[in-house]
Protein backbone atom coordinates (compact mmCIF):
# COMPACT_ATOMS: atom_id res chain seq x y z
CA UNK A 1 0.00 0.00 0.00
CA UNK A 2 1.21 3.61 -0.51
CA UNK A 3 0.43 6.26 1.72
CA UNK A 4 0.92 10.05 1.40
CA UNK A 5 1.75 12.31 4.90
CA UNK A 6 0.59 15.48 4.95
CA UNK A 7 1.25 17.28 7.92
CA UNK A 8 0.63 20.64 8.99
CA UNK A 9 -0.93 23.12 11.53
CA UNK A 10 -3.59 23.73 8.99
CA UNK A 11 -4.77 27.20 10.76
CA UNK A 12 -6.94 26.72 9.04
CA UNK A 13 -7.44 24.39 6.66
CA UNK A 14 -9.15 25.73 3.05
CA UNK A 15 -9.31 24.62 -0.46
CA UNK A 16 -5.59 25.06 -1.24
CA UNK A 17 -4.98 21.78 0.99
CA UNK A 18 -7.45 20.07 -0.25
CA UNK A 19 -6.10 21.03 -4.22
CA UNK A 20 -2.58 19.85 -2.60
CA UNK A 21 -4.20 16.61 -1.20
CA UNK A 22 -6.13 15.83 -4.28
CA UNK A 23 -2.88 16.47 -6.15
CA UNK A 24 -0.84 14.00 -4.24
CA UNK A 25 -3.17 11.15 -4.75
CA UNK A 26 -3.68 11.19 -8.14
CA UNK A 27 -0.11 11.96 -9.29
CA UNK A 28 1.54 9.90 -7.04
CA UNK A 29 -0.99 6.81 -7.56
CA UNK A 30 -1.62 7.03 -3.81
CA UNK A 31 -3.88 4.47 -2.48
CA UNK A 32 -4.32 6.66 0.75
CA UNK A 33 -3.57 9.87 2.07
CA UNK A 34 -3.15 10.40 5.91
CA UNK A 35 -3.78 14.37 6.40
CA UNK A 36 -2.00 14.84 10.10
CA UNK A 37 -3.08 18.15 11.84
CA UNK A 38 0.12 19.01 14.25
CA UNK A 39 -0.85 20.01 17.62
CA UNK A 40 1.64 23.30 16.75
CA UNK A 41 4.65 24.04 14.50
CA UNK A 42 7.96 24.75 17.06
CA UNK A 43 9.23 27.19 14.31
CA UNK A 44 5.76 28.93 14.36
CA UNK A 45 4.05 31.21 16.60
CA UNK A 46 1.30 29.63 17.90
CA UNK A 47 -0.40 32.53 19.89
CA UNK A 48 -2.88 32.43 17.19
CA UNK A 49 -3.48 28.52 16.82
CA UNK A 50 -7.04 27.26 17.01
CA UNK A 51 -7.75 24.58 19.09
CA UNK A 52 -7.23 21.15 17.71
CA UNK A 53 -10.23 19.89 17.50
CA UNK A 54 -11.35 23.21 15.95
CA UNK A 55 -8.70 22.15 12.78
CA UNK A 56 -9.24 19.04 12.94
CA UNK A 57 -12.87 19.14 12.28
CA UNK A 58 -12.51 21.61 10.12
CA UNK A 59 -10.28 19.53 7.62
CA UNK A 60 -12.46 16.49 7.77
CA UNK A 61 -14.79 18.67 6.12
CA UNK A 62 -12.79 19.70 3.68
CA UNK A 63 -11.36 16.20 3.18
CA UNK A 64 -14.54 14.73 0.90
CA UNK A 65 -12.41 11.91 -0.94
CA UNK A 66 -12.86 8.60 1.43
CA UNK A 67 -9.27 7.83 0.65
CA UNK A 68 -8.06 10.92 2.86
CA UNK A 69 -7.85 10.02 6.47
CA UNK A 70 -7.80 13.23 8.83
CA UNK A 71 -5.55 12.26 12.25
CA UNK A 72 -4.02 14.04 14.50
CA UNK A 73 -1.98 11.21 15.99
CA UNK A 74 0.79 13.48 16.84
CA UNK A 75 -0.95 14.84 19.54
CA UNK A 76 -0.07 11.61 21.80
CA UNK A 77 3.10 11.00 21.16
CA UNK A 78 3.96 14.43 22.67
CA UNK A 79 5.54 16.39 20.46
CA UNK A 80 5.50 17.58 16.85
CA UNK A 81 8.96 16.97 15.05
CA UNK A 82 8.56 15.61 11.84
CA UNK A 83 11.63 13.33 11.79
CA UNK A 84 10.45 11.48 15.57
CA UNK A 85 7.01 11.48 13.56
CA UNK A 86 7.96 9.49 10.45
CA UNK A 87 10.07 7.37 12.74
CA UNK A 88 7.30 6.48 15.03
CA UNK A 89 4.90 5.84 11.44
CA UNK A 90 7.75 3.43 9.76
CA UNK A 91 7.86 1.68 13.15
CA UNK A 92 4.38 0.98 13.39
CA UNK A 93 3.50 -0.03 9.61
CA UNK A 94 6.02 -2.16 8.48
CA UNK A 95 5.25 -3.03 4.99
CA UNK A 96 3.40 0.23 4.04
CA UNK A 97 5.02 2.32 1.14
CA UNK A 98 5.33 6.04 2.58
CA UNK A 99 5.87 9.62 0.86
CA UNK A 100 6.17 12.69 2.64
CA UNK A 101 4.10 15.78 1.12
CA UNK A 102 4.64 19.47 1.46
CA UNK A 103 3.64 22.53 -0.06
CA UNK A 104 6.86 24.10 -2.05
CA UNK A 105 6.03 27.10 0.53
CA UNK A 106 7.76 25.01 3.04
CA UNK A 107 10.76 23.88 1.28
CA UNK A 108 12.68 27.34 1.19
CA UNK A 109 12.59 26.73 4.75
CA UNK A 110 12.78 23.28 5.13
CA UNK A 111 16.35 23.08 5.46
CA UNK A 112 15.47 25.25 9.49
CA UNK A 113 13.30 21.90 10.16
CA UNK A 114 14.66 19.47 12.72
CA UNK A 115 16.79 16.81 11.49
CA UNK A 116 15.89 17.56 8.03
CA UNK A 117 18.00 15.62 6.58
CA UNK A 118 17.15 12.36 8.32
CA UNK A 119 13.37 13.08 7.18
CA UNK A 120 15.01 13.04 3.50
CA UNK A 121 16.74 10.10 4.24
CA UNK A 122 13.38 8.55 6.03
CA UNK A 123 10.78 8.64 3.41
CA UNK A 124 10.77 9.91 -0.47
CA UNK A 125 9.44 13.65 -0.39
CA UNK A 126 6.60 15.09 -3.16
CA UNK A 127 6.82 18.90 -3.15
CA UNK A 128 3.60 19.78 -4.55
CA UNK A 129 3.56 23.68 -5.87
CA UNK A 130 2.74 26.66 -4.45
CA UNK A 131 2.35 30.24 -5.91
CA UNK A 132 5.25 31.90 -5.61
CA UNK A 133 7.37 29.38 -4.38
CA UNK A 134 7.57 27.37 -7.84
CA UNK A 135 11.38 28.80 -7.96
CA UNK A 136 12.47 27.25 -4.36
CA UNK A 137 12.93 23.85 -5.71
CA UNK A 138 16.08 25.02 -7.76
CA UNK A 139 17.57 27.35 -4.91
CA UNK A 140 16.71 25.95 -1.59
CA UNK A 141 19.37 24.09 0.47
CA UNK A 142 17.17 21.17 0.24
CA UNK A 143 16.96 21.03 -3.16
CA UNK A 144 20.76 21.99 -4.06
CA UNK A 145 21.92 19.31 -1.34
CA UNK A 146 19.85 16.59 -2.71
CA UNK A 147 19.90 17.25 -5.75
CA UNK A 148 21.10 14.23 -7.06
CA UNK A 149 17.98 12.60 -5.62
CA UNK A 150 15.36 14.04 -7.40
CA UNK A 151 13.29 12.47 -9.83
CA UNK A 152 11.12 13.65 -13.11
CA UNK A 153 7.71 14.65 -11.92
CA UNK A 154 6.80 12.25 -14.76
CA UNK A 155 7.70 9.02 -12.98
CA UNK A 156 6.35 10.92 -9.52
CA UNK A 157 3.98 7.90 -9.46
CA UNK A 158 6.63 5.35 -8.74
CA UNK A 159 7.52 7.52 -5.90
CA UNK A 160 6.33 5.98 -3.06
CA UNK A 161 8.41 2.72 -4.08
CA UNK A 162 12.30 4.02 -4.38
CA UNK A 163 14.16 4.26 -1.60
CA UNK A 164 14.61 7.69 0.28
CA UNK A 165 16.45 9.78 -0.59
CA UNK A 166 14.21 10.73 -3.27
CA UNK A 167 12.07 13.65 -3.92
CA UNK A 168 9.96 15.02 -6.80
CA UNK A 169 8.18 18.69 -7.31
CA UNK A 170 4.51 18.20 -8.51
CA UNK A 171 3.73 21.15 -10.97
CA UNK A 172 0.11 21.87 -11.49
CA UNK A 173 -2.82 23.87 -10.76
CA UNK A 174 -2.34 26.15 -7.78
CA UNK A 175 -4.38 27.98 -4.95
CA UNK A 176 -3.82 31.15 -3.74
CA UNK A 177 -5.23 30.67 -0.59
CA UNK A 178 -3.11 30.84 2.34
CA UNK A 179 -4.06 29.93 6.33
CA UNK A 180 -1.77 33.39 7.21
CA UNK A 181 -3.97 35.49 4.79
CA UNK A 182 -6.76 33.86 6.14
CA UNK A 183 -6.62 34.37 9.85
CA UNK A 184 -5.22 38.03 9.12
CA UNK A 185 -8.21 38.64 6.88
CA UNK A 186 -10.48 37.47 10.02
CA UNK A 187 -12.87 39.22 11.98
CA UNK A 188 -11.56 39.66 15.45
Amino acid sequence: MAVGLFGGSFNPPHQGHALVAETALRRLALDQLWWMVTPGNPLKDNHNLAPLGERIAASERLAENPRIKVTAFEKTLGQSYTARTLEFVRARNPGVRFVWIMGADNLKSFHRWQDWRQIVATFPIAVVDRPGSTLAYLSSPMARTFSHARIDEDDASTLAFRPAPAWTFIHGRRSPLSSTALRSAAPR
